[in-house]
Formats: structure tokens, sequence, C-alpha cells
């Protein structure tokens, strides 16, 4: 019996195929490989941080601080970019529309994601368009009166709203603004009725407390802090679980009488366009996390009323849904409108 001949008339087809995929293979590793050295390399080019407020505040310098320090940890520029306006929706929406590529990111806060967008009509939804990289400071309020007034504590202030409703007026830099937030609120939880005076940004409000014009202030301690230490106003009572270490002599509010107040707490934070790459939002908040530890950033931070915060991306999921809701109740509930 001859033996079975092999069927050779498929080997060159076999060939074809396996060639076939094998260019296909490596077609697939050479299509990643950009992808996963884009991921490695960045930040490969400037990275863009616009900061939605005009240059020379607080919150510009809070940019520029960060910025700073990031781009020494990670080997490229931090370019600052101011775009103020809208209370603050100008710079927010611009960041939302960006490239989701980690190159665009955003100083962000309690205005960006929780008031501004119920005040005025958002391009953007605060909760789904963003990712959040880090918080990196806090700032409760503080309530301060000018040097010469009668008020030694917060409790003249609510004996005195409760004797005579309506005669005391606190003010701040516009309606909707954390300021104002922050009074309406003690008002609430105290049971008073205190006139809100909104004023057009700026310092005008200061310049009339520390005249006398004006008799009380439920402000940040980013703003107040430097005041304070500048003996420009008097401290009234802070609205923190404990005092601070930079104001150890002011009481917190529930030492003052009020433990059920609660203040408003401004927040500042990075972040980036939803969709941007995770390895990138991770590469920054770790990064973010090391400089928030560096002392001259702590201590920077801390001179100016902001309690240093950890940089962690995690911590910021749950923050604007629950800020957002928050605020936005309160500013319906009140039927509070933009200047």
């Amino acid at each position: 019996m001859k033996p079975i001949a092999a069927n050779t008339s498929t080997r060159p087809q076999r060939r074809r195929t396996l060639l076939q995929l094998a260019a296909l293979a490596g077609i697939a590793a050479m299509g990643a490989a950009p992808v996963a050295l884009a991921q490695g390399a960045y930040p490969n080019k400037p990275v863009t941080l616009i900061v939605p407020y005009p240059a020379g505040g607080a919150n510009d310098m809070l940019g520029r601080l960060i910025g700073q320090k990031l781009s020494e940890a990670l080997g490229q520029q931090f370019i600052i970019e101011n775009k103020p306006g809208a209370g603050t929706l100008i710079g927010t929406t611009a960041v939302a529309k960006a490239a989701p590529d980690g190159y665009t990111l955003l100083i962000g806060g309690l205005a960006s994601f929780a008031t501004s967008p119920v005040l005025f009509k958002a391009d953007f939804d605060p909760v789904k368009d963003f990712v959040g990289i880090g918080i990196f400071g806090t700032a409760p309020t503080i309530a301060i009166t000018y040097n010469e007034a009668s008020y030694k504590s917060l409790k003249d202030v609510v004996d005195a709203a409760k004797q005579k409703p309506g005669t005391i007026f606190y003010g701040s830099s516009g309606n909707g603004t954390a300021l104002h937030l922050a009074g309406e609120l003690f008002a609430i939880e105290t049971k008073t009725d205190m006139k809100h005076v909104p004023y057009k940004g700026g310092s005008a409000h200061i310049l009339d407390l520390i005249g006398g014009r004006l008799p009380v202030i439920f402000d940040t301690t980013t703003n107040a802090t430097p005041l304070i230490k500048g003996g420009k106003v008097r401290a009234l009572a802070i609205a923190s679980a404990t005092r601070t270490k930079e104001l150890p002599d002011v009481p917190t509010y529930a030492e003052a009488g009020f433990p059920g107040s609660t203040g408003v707490t401004s927040w500042y934070g990075l972040f980036a366009p939803a969709a941007t790459p995770k390895p990138v939002v991770e590469k920054l908040s770790a990064e973010l996390a090391k400089v928030l530890k560096l002392p001259d950033v702590d201590a920077k931070l801390r001179s100016v009323g902001i309690t240093p915060g950890t940089g962690d991306y995690r911590e910021v999921v749950a923050l604007i849904p629950a800020e957002y809701d928050k605020y936005s109740k309160l500013i319906k509930s009140l039927n509070i409108k933009a200047d």
C-alpha cells in the first residue's frame, strides 16, 4: 500500500495566514505603543492651569503656588491663565470643553462647582463634566467685626439681632458668594433676622467694615486671616471643629455658644475635564499629594488661613455632588439671584 501523501497544496495558504496574523499583531502593538508612551511620559509638553479669577487675588496666588510646585516635580512648565467672569464660569467652562488629555487643568472650588452653576446658566454639568485630581486646601467661615465695635463676641451680635430684628447688617462681595451664604446659614441656624448688604465684588465691603460702616462679615479665613493678623479687624469666632494653629485665640462657633452652626467651608482643588485618562489623573494626584507635604507649601497655605488638603483624587468623588446638592437647595429656597 502506498503511503498517503501530505496535502502540500495547503502549506502556502497556512504560511500566508500566519504571516498575516503576525503582521496584524505587529500593527496592534505599534498602535498601542504611542498610547503607552504618551501616558508614561506625561507631561511631555507645557500644561495650562486655568484660574477663573483675576490676577492678584488669593485664588490666583494658590494657582501659581501649586503650578510652580507641580512644574518642579514633573519637569514641565505649568502656564497660569486667568479667565475671570460670570462667577468663575468663563474659566470653568473653558476647562470643561478642553481636550481630556491632562494638558488643561482648573483651579476650582465652591463657586465653580456648587454655587455659580445655580446662580448663572452654566454650559457644563458640574458633576459629570469634570474629574477631581485632589483638594489642596479648605477655609472655614470666620465672623469678623471692626476694631471699635461694641461686639466682643459672636453672642453679642446674635443678642443684638434678637433685641432689634432687622437692624444688624452683614456684608459680602455679592449675592450668592460664600460670604453671603455663610451669613444666611448663620441667621437660619440662630433664628435671627439679619440683613444682607451685597457689594459689587472687590474689597469695598472690607473697607466699609474697617471704617465701622458695616458691623459684621462672615468671611473666609483666606480673606480674613491677613486682616486679623494685621490688626485691621477683630475676629469673633471661627466655624471649624477646633481652633486653628494660625488663630489660636479665636474661639470656634461651638465655644462661642453656637454648636449647631456650621458655616460655609470654602475649598480649593485641581480638576481636569471628564474622560481624562486615569493614569494621568493618578499621576497628578500623587504629585499634588507630595507637593502639599512640602514644608514651604504647608506654611504658605496656613499663612493665608487655608488648611492643607491631602490631594487624593478619591476624596473628590463624593464631594462635588454633595456640595452642589447642598448649596443649590439653599440658593433656591432663599430665592437668591446673582447680581
